[in-house]
């Protein structure tokens, strides 16, 4: 029995009408959905958003697909700063009233986990400073998280004050709460040297619940289809099978939108077998 959810992350399917997406995934063999919530998914600037969060709970149903609720959207809070902002701006607020958003949305839509990440240090700030910033927030996001019973995956991000495991491990010592998890980005391993990738999958093995899987080079920042970059993924599957990792495992690949039709199915095509064979072996 296939344990791991293969699904895909709704920042590739950028010109897709998300009811159209839903199905077009069930349809190829996707089991989850990292739903990215943005202009045409369920924003909180549109006031329809009500109304679409029943139709989307309804969609999922029906096609059978689990949830992730992904919070990387470029330009939703912001249109002249990307990613702006984060838990380190300044006015933090409205990013933490976003994230409050994206947990009720993932408490009505039973989604697995609410995706975040760190953001980017103020260069006139230093290190210490800015982890103490993104505490404090957090510890608000969190609270609010633990009163709706929502867990919070942190991702580690490459350019980002929190861009390594490593500095993860030292915010998990900073933040006690149960409801702090984690992403984990198996491109941004290679990119960050962090390797072998399937010592870090083990090491983490009891705080991920979400897995983002694209290729990638080493050193370099750019998610890639697979079979473009560097990584061996039969390695990585199974060591995710090893630790016993049940949930999704979202193919990421955010700037491939526009050849969806293509690199959708194709997607799945490379990693399923592989994740069937990692499974066999292990029965």
């Amino acid at each position: 029995m296939q344990l791991m959810i293969l699904g895909y992350n709704t920042n590739g399917l950028a010109h897709h009408d998300p009811f159209d997406a839903i199905e077009f995934l069930a349809d190829v063999g996707y089991r989850g959905i990292g739903i990215t919530v943005d202009h045409d998914w369920v924003s909180p600037r549109d006031w329809k958003s009500r109304i679409n969060v029943q139709r989307l709970k309804a969609a999922l149903g029906r096609c059978g697909t689990t949830s992730v609720i992904e919070t990387g959207a470029r330009f939703l809070l912001n249109p002249r700063r990307k990613h702006e902002p984060t838990l380190l701006s300044p006015d933090a607020g409205v990013r933490i009233d976003f994230l409050k958003y994206c947990i009720d949305l993932a408490a009505e839509l039973e989604s697995r986990c609410v995706s975040i990440w760190s953001g980017v240090a103020d260069p006139q700030s230093n290190f210490h400073d800015s982890m103490q910033i993104l505490v404090f927030n957090l510890r608000r996001v969190l609270a609010y998280a633990e009163s709706r019973g929502v867990d919070v995956a942190f991702e580690p991000e490459p350019g980002m004050l929190i861009d390594t495991t490593g500095r993860f491990e030292r915010l998990l010592h900073l933040v006690d709460s149960p409801r702090l998890k984690m992403t984990m980005d198996i491109g941004h391993l290679l990119c960050m040297s962090e390797v072998p990738i399937a010592t870090y999958l083990e090491r983490f093995a009891d705080q991920i619940i979400n897995v983002h899987i694209e290729d990638m080079v080493a050193g370099k920042h750019e998610h890639l289809m697979f079979g473009e970059g560097e990584i061996c993924f039969p390695p990585v599957i199974e060591a995710l099978d090893r630790i016993g990792y049940q949930d999704g495992v979202y193919v990421e690949l955010s700037r491939h939108s526009h050849a969806a039709d293509r690199i959708v199915p194709a997607a799945f095509q490379f990693l399923d077998p592989i994740i069937k064979r990692a499974e066999s072996k292990s029965d």
